[in-house]
């Protein structure tokens, strides 16, 4: 007997069809409970939950659209086929409308009912996946251009808030791609500040000996090529905001230049001879530790103090796993608007790759696959395949192939759930490649049912 998650009721006055269907179902794994009678059926409807109700037309003290009312209504997900041997195209007509999955007439073939319970059950994975992707879905938040509702995103919101009525400087760190500039806008845009520039300057970015000049701007013939006077991005910035990326990159000999002018909003342009004054609001960020740059001798500790008032800590995407799913919708979105594509979700399997993977360029990384994936994609449907990280499960799965399971380990202690899980979960991933995403020829390569595949890729990835 195969394994099976779903349960049946199966309500009909005729004993020998209730055991024929019991006998029948059992066999194929469903959990089976029968019913005689309407009043029976409503009884064990309101006491337990069931996935398939198998009910006749005609029974003996209500009829099976009442049963088929009752059981929508106290669940409204429930999948319903209705089989009887007084079958009639007004009664097959309401019994759809009402919800049914299906209409059989009796007698039937024992195989096409069987196909069509299966049919029904694969329906309603599916749909569970969806409205399981759909509630995930609800739950994300955008805060400007920032997508996230995860307690840690939250925490962010509050911060840049608090933050945005102050001029105080604010320092943003986190690992490379996990959105630092926009955390940076989104502060401006709170502000009284937000219809004043929004300059950001790359401090990694720019020649060592064009910095000073990008920064403060500089006065015609003062250096070979300055064949005009040129502002400096702190002068444009006036009145707004300045933004330093990648601060930690910056020279110590411009740092001490820097150092003036964030302490007294006053600069001299290269070749000038008069300070300019500038009202300007300073928002940095670095993906190192400054303490340790600090320590090391490569960072002034009396410029950290001043550009580290209030710091804002960007966690990577694997520690918000929840805004990922959010994250890579609005991407797609994105991209399909952009590149005139009707790609409009992801498949479940897709998903479930996207989560496995700790994605080490965190948000940038996402963003980049998607717009490949949906420029790649010639389905409105992002599958495993063209989501383009066939790569990262290859790596996966060879590792698990490559792996040497020693039993010598018991003697330490193991979790046997965990490595049959694991070596599951790759022979499944495994088929489901060979299969080209097809279920069907999956199960058949692992030589299960169809219903047992799904089973156990339900257990291996619980909703």
């Amino acid at each position: 007997m195969v394994d099976n998650p779903y349960r049946i009721l199966v309500v009909d006055d005729e004993l020998s069809m209730r055991e024929l269907l019991e006998y029948m179902l059992e066999k194929r794994g469903y959990g089976v409970i029968c019913a005689a009678n309407g009043k029976e059926a409503l009884a064990r409807i309101e006491k337990d939950h069931y996935d398939l109700l198998l009910c006749d037309i005609r029974l003996g003290d209500m009829t099976g659209l009442e049963v088929l009312k009752a059981s929508k209504k106290k669940n409204p997900h429930v999948t319903v086929i209705m089989i009887s041997a007084f079958a009639s195209t007004e009664t097959a007509v309401e019994a759809m409308n009402q919800g049914a999955f299906d209409y059989v007439p009796k007698p039937f073939e024992n195989k096409e009912l069987l196909q069509t319970i299966a049919n029904a059950l694969e329906r309603k994975t599916l749909e569970k996946d969806k409205r399981a992707i759909d509630d995930e879905l609800k739950q994300s938040v955008h805060f400007g251009k920032i997508v996230g509702n995860s307690p840690r995103m939250q925490h962010i919101y509050e911060m840049i808030r608090q933050v945005a009525r102050t001029r105080t400087s604010v320092l943003i760190t986190g690992e490379s791609g996990t959105g630092k500039e926009l955390i940076a806008k989104a502060i401006h845009e709170q502000s009284d500040r937000a219809d004043e520039p929004f300059v950001t300057i790359n401090c990694g970015g720019i020649p060592e000996t064009l910095l000073e000049s990008e920064f403060f701007g500089h006065r015609k013939g003062s250096f070979t090529g300055a064949s005009s006077d040129k502002q400096g991005l702190m002068e444009i910035a006036h009145k707004g905001t300045l933004f330093l990326d990648e601060l930690a990159e910056l020279s110590l000999p411009m740092q001490v230049k820097l150092l003036r002018a964030v302490q007294e909003h006053i600069f001299r342009p290269v070749g000038g001879t008069r300070d300019i004054s500038v009202d300007i609001r300073i928002i940095s960020a670095t993906n190192k530790k400054l303490e340790d740059e600090v320590i090391a001798g490569n960072f002034r500790e009396d410029l950290f103090y001043r550009m580290n008032v209030i710091e804002i800590k960007l966690p990577p995407l694997r520690e918000r796993k929840g805004d990922l799913l959010p994250l890579a919708q609005h991407f797609l979105e994105k991209y399909s608007k952009e590149l005139g594509k009707q790609v409009t979700k992801f498949s479940s399997y897709a998903i479930d790759l996207l989560k496995k993977y700790d994605f080490p360029g965190n948000i940038r990384e996402l963003e980049n696959l998607i717009e490949r994936s949906v420029a790649l994609s010639n389905t409105n449907i992002l599958l495993p395949d063209s989501l383009a990280m066939s790569i990262h499960k290859k790596r996966w799965i060879e590792g698990i192939r490559n792996r040497r399971f020693d039993v010598d380990e018991v003697a330490h202690g193991v979790s046997l759930d965990a490595i049959l899980e694991e070596i599951e979960r790759a022979y499944i991933e495994k088929a489901m490649e060979c299969a080209d995403g097809n279920k069907n020829k999956a199960a058949d390569l692992l030589g299960l049912s169809l219903r047992s595949f799904r089973y156990r890729v339900d257990k291996l990835n619980p909703n």
